[in-house]
């Protein structure tokens, strides 16, 4: 079976959680087609992203799809049958090492007390007895002949495991390379059907295409559940600050698909290819934890943040807005000290120090801004114990200054979100809504 030795380039990490959302946001604007149908790109889409069991097939309503589902259980069978088979080979050829290491340890051993065996004996029989010359000989004599006795048994026993797991290691390794062949096997023959498929596939969704009954087409209804139009998320923008963090709260819901995207890669390279990514989990929890700030102010407008509002729903408007100023204290204090504390830790991250760099202490207000301009030269950028540009510390090794600088980002627009909200209470107050 094959192996997969991808590690995610950091330039590439960037350009996607850039890129991908615009084009999102670009194709998410398209006027929706009059009439269902399906699509040659979603289509080629859901081949790379899903192909392997066939989801392409079940997109255009085809039960071939099936094909591909026991030849991925073949796979995932093989898989864990050939991680069962490396692990006993692991085992048993860690015994034969300690059986041939003890051999090659103890043989020698057993020559070289054999071959002084008769000098010791030689120099007991000479000796006067009682003498002290006697009872040395006797010792050498005595540790002689253990060394043999004990090196000897231990040669025997390494000699019968040897000859009891030579056989388990062929036994092993035939297995393993059984069940990898076989994995490797079974994916050539999806990679053959998902080739066949790539150039099937516009006629595939032609086929589709023509088989759609569109006498039931009809139109989205305008009006919910309750009888009242869904509230547009555009309905909520009153002013520049709510349709940048409209923008803003966009932009960054499309990195959910990039998870979804990430994780079926982590997963297939994991259980098919036996090759499991050492950067998937660090970048989509370091890609989750930026959406969560910079999401913060969208849910702050369009009101979607988990709160407890027994006695605040029924209330009118004016009441709301009395409430929401008053408590807006808070909210400012959380904001304004994510915000700071955001800087500081952004500030940091350029310049992270064994001893603060001047621009790290020109953030916690420990410089001013013409000490710290007076002081920024070219030893704050040659000086050993300031390393410029914070990385994380597996073996990634993925910038993250831009990710702190990505939480000032969201302090900053919190902070505004809620100036935007403090204003809107105001006017409610002043106009008695």
């Amino acid at each position: 079976m094959p192996g997969l030795s991808f590690t995610l380039p950091h330039w590439l990490y960037w350009v996607g959680l850039i890129g991908f959302p615009l084009i999102a946001m670009v194709l998410a604007r398209r006027p929706a087609p009059k009439r269902k149908q399906y699509s040659s790109v979603l289509g080629y889409m859901i081949l790379i992203a899903g192909g392997i069991i066939g989801l392409h097939r079940f997109y255009l309503k085809s039960l071939l799809g099936l094909v591909y589902l026991p030849i991925f259980l073949v796979i995932l069978v093989a898989n864990t049958n050939e991680q069962a088979a490396r692990n006993i080979e692991s085992d048993v050829a860690n015994q034969v090492r300690v059986a041939e290491r003890t051999i090659s340890r103890e043989a020698p051993r057993v020559e070289e007390a054999r071959a002084s065996l008769a000098e010791y004996q030689a120099a007991f029989d000479e000796a006067e007895e009682g003498s002290f010359a006697k009872r040395s000989a006797e010792r050498r004599l005595e540790r002689a002949q253990g060394t043999i006795e004990k090196s000897s048994q231990k040669l025997a026993e390494a000699e019968q495991s040897l000859a009891e797991i030579g056989n388990a290691l062929e036994e092993a390794t035939g297995n393993r390379a059984f069940w990898n062949s076989l994995a490797g096997y079974a994916f050539y023959v999806i990679l053959a059907l998902l080739l066949i498929d790539a150039v099937l596939l516009p006629k595939m969704v032609r086929s589709a295409n023509a088989k759609l009954d569109h006498s039931e087409d009809h139109e989205i209804p305008e009006v919910d559940a309750t009888g009242e139009a869904p509230k547009d998320d555009r309905d909520y923008a009153e002013n520049w600050i709510d349709r940048l963090s409209l923008v803003c709260g966009e932009f960054v819901s499309y990195w959910a698909v990039i998870a979804v995207l990430v994780y079926y890669y982590e997963v297939v390279a994991r259980y098919v290819f036996n090759s499991p990514t050492n950067w998937a989990h660090e970048a989509m929890y370091l890609m989750f934890g930026m959406q969560y700030l910079i999401a913060g102010s969208y849910a702050m407008l369009t009101e979607t943040h988990v709160r407890v509002d027994i006695f605040y729903a029924p209330m009118k408007r004016k009441s709301k807005a009395w409430v929401d100023l008053l408590t807006s204290i808070f909210f400012f204090i959380f904001a304004g000290t994510l915000l700071i504390t955001s800087w500081i830790f952004a500030m940091d991250a350029l310049a992270v120090p064994t001893g603060n760099s001047v621009l790290s202490e020109w953030a916690r207000g420990q410089l001013s801004t013409t000490e710290m301009l007076a002081n920024l030269n070219l030893a704050q950028w040659t000086d050993p114990n300031i390393r410029w540009g914070e990385i994380s510390f597996n073996e990634w090794e993925v910038p993250l200054w831009p990710m702190k600088w990505v939480m000032v980002m969201g302090g900053l627009l919190l902070v505004l979100q809620g100036v935007s909200k403090v204003s809107k209470d105001i006017r409610a107050i002043a106009r008695g809504e």
